[in-house]
């Protein structure tokens, strides 16, 4: 292929399409018409020899080929747009960019809510997408396809295109109900074991910290419930005999705090607090607006970027 022949205007037509999956939506991100990206998609595909975008229910879905190019095409792109863009200011205040952040539940619930009020006081003309996930593995795909900006869970193993920060942590305890048996006892391992327990598991695999430790102890608890939402659990708990092992901040944030007794775990159950950070690509280390919108995040956890 003549790398000579290439309209540069056509990779940035394909970075949008692949991030908006949506003709129409993909022309308002780069100022086309819907026609001209059309035109553009049929260029790409004669170009490429590749179908590239197929339509199903929910959108265009890219081909395997379009998923190959995906991420170095974006790396380049992102490259041009700093070396372009490096020495613009960002100015907040009249910016009408959308930024999209994928966050776990917990910093859902936590976080987002100071963050959201910050951004509307500090940048009002700023829309905010917010993007799921589950698994951690998931988290790094969105970053890697361009279809989030920034991503908040737990960490999410290391790599070079993806940095991250830390931003909080958060300890683990032991939920009751307010007039549980066990809060008239003391807590020992035997004792928490007699209990039946529900267990938290996003990623449905149906093993907890707790039942790590337990395993090297030789010991196993009784689990009643699994369920994947965590912050489902205190309201079980707050109306059943069964002890839960979650994060402080989700039954704090529960609003059912006054119905619900926390409980020390047993000495021998030692689970160090769960590490909360934010991820990003590295080709967009230096934007300026992709910078501005880690030091807001940061600076509602507490932190500097």
């Amino acid at each position: 292929m003549d790398l000579y022949g290439i309209d540069l205007n056509l990779l940035v037509a394909f970075d949008a399409l692949m991030c908006e999956r949506n003709v129409t939506r993909a022309g308002v991100r780069i100022g086309r018409t819907q026609p001209a990206m059309s035109a553009a998609l049929s260029r790409l595909r004669l170009l490429l020899k590749d179908d590239l975008f197929v339509r199903s229910a929910s959108g265009l879905q890219p081909t395997p080929r379009a998923l190959e190019l995906a991420v170095p095409l974006g790396e380049a792109l992102a490259s041009i747009q700093r070396t372009l863009e490096f020495t613009q200011e960002f100015d907040p205040h009249r910016s009408h960019i959308r930024f999209t952040i994928a966050m776990s539940d917990h910093p859902a619930f936590t976080m987002l809510p100071a963050l959201q009020k910050r951004l509307s006081q500090l940048a009002p003309g700023i829309t905010l997408r917010i993007r799921s996930f589950t698994a951690r593995d998931d988290a790094l795909a969105l970053l890697d396809a361009g279809e989030a900006d920034a991503a908040i869970g737990v960490p999410g193993g290391s790599t070079p295109r993806i940095p991250t920060l830390p931003l909080f942590e958060e300890r683990f305890v032991c939920v009751a109900r307010k007039k549980h048996p066990l809060t008239k006892k003391k807590m020992t391992l035997d004792a928490f074991l007699a209990c039946q327990h529900l267990l938290v598991s996003p990623e449905g695999d149906g093993v907890g910290h707790v039942d790590t430790v337990l395993t090297q102890l030789g010991r196993k608890r009784a689990i009643a419930v699994t369920l994947p939402q965590m912050y489902a659990a205190p309201a079980i708990i707050a109306n059943s005999d069964l002890l839960a092992t979650m994060m402080e901040g989700a039954v704090q944030s529960s609003g059912l705090r006054d119905q619900l007794a926390l409980l020390s775990l047993p000495k021998e159950i030692a689970l160090a607090p769960v590490p909360f950070v934010l991820h990003w690509h590295r080709r967009n280390d230096v934007h300026p607006a992709q910078r501005w919108l880690r030091q807001q995040i940061a600076l509602v956890c507490g932190r500097r970027a």
